[in-house]
């Protein structure tokens, strides 16, 4: 049953997203602003992952790059990096920016757009398309910029606020770096 998740999570993933989509408005009525663009980061993101990882898609291709055709990057890794990597960081994200610090929410959207950065960095770096490159480049980079100024006009995205979800999406995707290192990826690169 558990490997059954690890390897199709993101077919629920997208559905959820389509489906949070749809109750957003409903959602996200009363709130304000910054909290409602953090929330709506993580619909986003599982639409970008289902770009991303439909027919394993992601990860074939980062095996085969990255990894040089070796195994870097497993199913359980996959997963790992994408439900508790991100949707849990969306969700803490959220709750931090409710009970705690509102600019504690551009944890959400720096985590995006890092991502679409690393997106465009990778296609660049090896010229070609990588699954998540539209959605990461046509979703994310927009709506992070209008996120970042929304927090700013709101009056709650202070340097603190903004090193947090600079840090911790940077620490996100090196951790991913570390690790597909340790598992040989990069060998022989200059």
């Amino acid at each position: 049953m558990f490997e059954r998740l690890i390897t199709h999570w993101v077919y629920g993933g997208a559905l959820a997203g389509l489906l949070l989509l749809m109750l957003f408005p409903l959602l996200t009525a009363g709130w304000s602003m910054p909290l409602a663009l953090t929330f709506l980061h993580l619909p986003m993101y599982m639409l970008h992952q289902y770009e991303e990882h439909d027919q394993d898609r992601f990860r074939t291709f980062f095996n085969r790059t990255v990894g040089g055709g070796k195994p870097v990057l497993s199913s359980l890794a996959v997963f790992i990096i994408n439900v508790p990597g991100v949707w849990g960081v969306i969700v803490i994200a959220t709750y931090l920016a409710v009970l705690h610090e509102p600019g504690l929410g551009l944890i959400a959207v720096y985590l995006a757009v890092v991502n679409g950065l690393v997106h465009i960095g990778h296609a660049l770096a090896f010229k070609m398309y990588n699954p998540g490159l539209a959605t990461g480049a046509a979703l994310f980079l927009p709506v992070g910029a209008y996120s970042i100024w929304q927090f700013h006009m709101a009056g709650v995205a202070g340097f603190v606020a903004h090193a947090t979800g600079i840090a911790v999406a940077v620490a996100i995707h090196a951790g991913i770096i570390v690790y597909v290192r340790s598992r040989g990826a990069f060998e022989g690169r200059a």
